[in-house]
């Protein structure tokens, strides 16, 4: 057994017990004094069917082991302005005592109620986690490009979604009744310069105007921050495909602007393909259908070698899986042909790790490939791909020897009531 192997060997151990131990380890009243960011994704949606909301964030322990604490998403809208998708969820809804964060339920004739609300209180439990509203995402990148086209588009952007979200002034609610909720802006347009969902608004000249608009970002974020003796971040969600990342982004100069950038760690293969294969793998796995392919390590020598610093690179890990049913062939399910999508609890082909962590007790069983840091379940008939536990600490161990500034988790409501992923990774990277 050479060294290599060991190590992993240990990694893995490590991660076992680890997962034993975090669900009763005590949550610290401030565990932000790591230098390393770790940041959470909170989906607006996930209170309506997930039945997920801040007071589990807070209960569960995740909260106090995160750095920031990203809230997905405000859309830019075809004027070419910032917007709630959802004014309900945002700030409207009231919370009972169970579902808010600081179990006092929301009274009528208050401020300010919603999502927005429960992040107030949630920083209040957690003076040192910073909130930055997400904008754009899959489905909410449609007008990026036309917002950053020309200097007075820019700026009529950037100066809706700060006076919108950072200086809180909420349509329909008193001005500046949401000021102090988010410390910065994090900027998920998916993709400048290539292709993303259905209907995007693409050009070439996105790639010049993703760094035009960092930039007046940034300038406008510190404007603000000078006035009020304070810093707000700016940050990105960045792709791992090499085509991407060339058509879309100036490199060398973005992270001028950027406090850091999260890069894509997942979705590297899925249900849109035929055949089984890893979603999130450190390395790209031997036998691999795929030349040249996806891979944590590929994304991240990509960035590097196109000029970003190391540690403003924060590693994405998935808090999900992707899965394929009708699976045939032989061995243990990996790279072998498949019918179709594994039936999902709110979605074909993907699955949280909650739901994911159960099915070694109903037959699936658990397979790793130490060296290329990936793991899946397999049953003879259907196949996931996911991190568990073991993955994320030896990711959390490439993060450190690299010497990456961090990881991002997507998103918090696929960990289980334990926070156990969360606490995982804050373990690792302590």
């Amino acid at each position: 057994m050479n060294g290599f192997t060991r190590r992993l060997i240990a990694v893995t151990a490590a991660a076992t017990a680890a997962t034993a131990v975090v669900a009763t380890a005590p949550v610290p009243a401030q565990a932000h004094s790591s230098s390393y960011v770790k940041v959470g994704y909170f989906t607006q949606w996930g209170i309506y069917g997930r039945d997920f909301q801040l007071a589990k964030v807070q209960k569960s322990g995740a909260a106090a082991r995160l750095t920031h604490l990203n809230y997905a998403f405000g859309p830019v809208t075809a004027d070419g302005v910032c917007a709630s998708a959802d004014p309900w969820a945002d700030w409207q809804t009231p919370f009972s005592d169970a579902n808010s964060v600081d179990g006092a339920g929301d009274v009528a004739g208050q401020p300010i109620a919603g999502n927005l609300n429960q992040l107030a209180e949630l920083k209040k439990k957690n003076p040192k986690l910073r909130v930055l509203i997400s904008l754009g995402g899959w489905s909410g990148s449609a007008y990026f490009s036309d917002a950053a086209l020309t200097d007075a588009s820019r700026k009529k952007l950037v100066s809706s979604c700060v006076d919108l979200w950072v200086k809180g002034n909420l349509t329909g609610l008193p001005d500046g009744v949401g000021a102090g909720i988010f410390d910065g802006i994090d900027l998920d347009w998916e993709w400048p310069g290539s292709s993303g969902n259905d209907g995007n608004v693409i050009r070439p000249e996105d790639k010049q105007n993703f760094t035009l608009l960092a930039a007046e970002f940034r300038a406008e974020l510190d404007k603000l921050g000078k006035a009020n003796r304070r810093h707000y971040d700016l940050t990105a969600f960045l792709p791992a495909a090499p085509a991407k990342i060339d058509a879309g982004f100036e490199v060398a100069k973005i992270f001028k602007y950027l406090d850091f950038g999260t890069l894509q760690g997942y979705d590297y293969h899925g249900t849109w393909e035929a055949k089984t294969n890893q979603q999130s793998a450190l390395r790209v796995p031997a036998g691999a259908p795929d030349n040249p392919d996806f891979s944590v390590e590929n994304t991240v020598n990509a960035w590097l070698a196109g000029g970003a610093p190391k540690r403003k690179l924060v590693l994405g890990l998935p808090y999900y899986g992707q899965g394929w049913t009708g699976v045939t062939g032989s061995g243990n399910g990996l790279f072998q042909p498949a019918a179709g999508p594994a039936p999902g609890v709110f979605a074909a082909g993907t699955e949280d790790f909650k739901t994911l962590k159960q099915l070694p007790a109903q037959g699936y069983t658990v397979h790793r490939d130490l060296r290329n840091g990936h793991a899946w379940l397999f049953d003879g008939k259907t196949f996931w791909t996911y991190d568990d536990p073991a993955v994320l600490l030896q990711k959390t161990l490439y993060i450190r020897s690299r010497g990456l500034g961090g990881a991002m988790m997507w998103s918090l409501d696929g960990d289980d009531d334990k926070a156990t992923l969360t606490k995982t990774v804050s373990l690792g990277l302590i």
